[in-house]
């Protein structure tokens, strides 16, 4: 999964395999009673990218009459080609939508995307009563489903633990108060105490707001920045980065990966994506829980890439058994060994092998306690980029929090339909 997303997104590099846009004509049946061929796109470029390719690998093996043909290409142009291909029949049978997973309903809409009817128990089905909570809810619309998880990812803390020393900080942060503290007495020397990216990444600044006692959306949907409860949980780390500079302004999910991969930061929230790259680049690493909040919980983001299927795809049984392997037990096991990952599936909490790794343990021991961004919220793709960006860009450069919430509560309750 990549870090710098251009919204639930993603990364640390590896280059993109060149697009392909050739894919399976428009509706009709077809002839499967010889080999199929699945074409797949996906946005994976970064350094979980080996797991999926084994994925692949795996299914082929199992399914001899089925090839798959995975396209790996940034999310941005599966964002700018995969409507229109799809829509006109020239996409892939599957594909990764989006790293954000509210994009599905945008694929809803437009009748691109098949309903996925093969769930239960049993071989060949898709066991959506073993996917980790929340994940069946949000690819669900008019009760059908139209999406599975591609993966399920928590945050989690990653720290420097030769800049820690250096500081004279023996242990981690465990609290949110703590982690302000470390993040100014780290800020020394021409290194920051954190790197927190607020574009075109996956979103760290819900997670600060979760942690302080606020939040974006209440329940119905509505602008929460501009509650009291709302603006002191950005008063906090807003003048953390605007007035102490514990953070450069204006990161991109993949500068604030450069940053902390160079040394050049002590602290970053990120998924298990991150992990190779950062022990690769020789960080003396150390990874921990999200500390925990005011409220005394830790709180996390829960991250997913939805899988979806081709409404004009001439293979749905074959396209719908790709995903009943891509998410089974065997496959999600596997995966998360390979990734540091967790599972999934539910069922995989107590496998011993999973909870043997040091990476894959943490991640997966936050998965109760994560949350995911903007769930089902109307146009929540343009609440997060033309409200809450934006709102946290003016207020990391000095705007007032009172002045930025109360344009980006307007801009978002706008887009939500929500009338206070």
């Amino acid at each position: 999964m990549k870090h710098a997303r251009t919204t639930l997104a993603v990364v640390s590099g590896a280059a993109a395999m060149a697009l392909v846009l050739t894919g399976c004509s428009a509706g009709g049946s077809a002839d499967t009673s010889g080999p199929v061929t699945l074409k797949v796109w996906t946005g994976f470029t970064g350094g979980d990218r080996p797991g999926y390719a084994t994925i692949v690998k795996d299914f082929e093996k199992a399914h001899p009459d089925i090839s798959v043909q995975m396209t790996v290409q940034p999310w941005d142009t599966i964002q700018q080609k995969l409507p229109s291909a799809w829509l006109t029949g020239q996409g892939p049978d599957v594909a990764a939508v989006s790293s954000d997973p509210n994009a599905v309903a945008q694929y809803v809409k437009t009748n691109s995307v098949l309903p996925i009817t093969e769930t239960g128990s049993g071989d060949g089905k898709i066991n959506t009563s073993e996917f980790a909570p929340g994940t069946v809810d949000e690819f669900t619309y008019d009760g059908k489903l139209y999406g599975v998880p591609a993966n399920f990812a928590t945050l989690s803390l990653y720290y420097n633990k030769k800049l820690f020393e250096q500081a004279g900080i023996t242990n981690p942060p465990t609290t949110v108060q703590e982690m302000a503290a470390d993040a100014k007495k780290l800020t020394t020397g021409g290194k920051y105490g954190i790197a927190l990216a607020d574009n075109q990444t996956i979103q760290m600044w819900p997670v600060l707001q979760w942690l302080e006692g606020g939040d974006i959306v209440t329940a119905k949907g509505c602008s929460a920045v501009q509650t009291s409860a709302g603006q002191q949980s950005l008063t906090t780390w807003g003048d953390l980065v605007a007035k102490d500079k514990v953070s450069p302004v204006g990161l991109t999910g993949a500068e604030a990966d450069s940053l902390f991969s160079a040394g050049k930061a002590a602290m970053e929230i990120n998924g298990p994506w991150a992990a190779p790259g950062y022990k690769s680049a020789g960080i003396d690493l150390g990874i921990v829980k999200v500390p925990v909040g005011v409220d005394g919980k830790s709180t996390t983001l829960g991250s997913i890439a939805p899988l979806s299927i081709s409404a004009k795809t001439k293979y749905p049984k074959q396209a719908q058994e790709f995903l009943a392997y891509w998410t089974s037990k065997t496959a999600q096991e596997k995966f998360s060994l390979q990734t540091g990952f967790p599972p999934l599936r539910t069922d995989l909490s107590d496998d011993a092998k999973l909870k043997a790794d040091p990476t894959v343990s943490v991640f997966a021991s936050q998965v109760g306690d994560s949350r995911l961004y903007l769930p089902h919220v109307t146009n929540a793709t343009k609440v997060d980029s033309d409200a809450y960006v934006p709102m946290i860009g003016k207020i990391t450069r000095g705007t007032s929090v009172a002045s930025a919430t109360k344009e980006a509560a307007q801009t978002i309750d706008g887009l939500t339909g929500c009338s206070q």
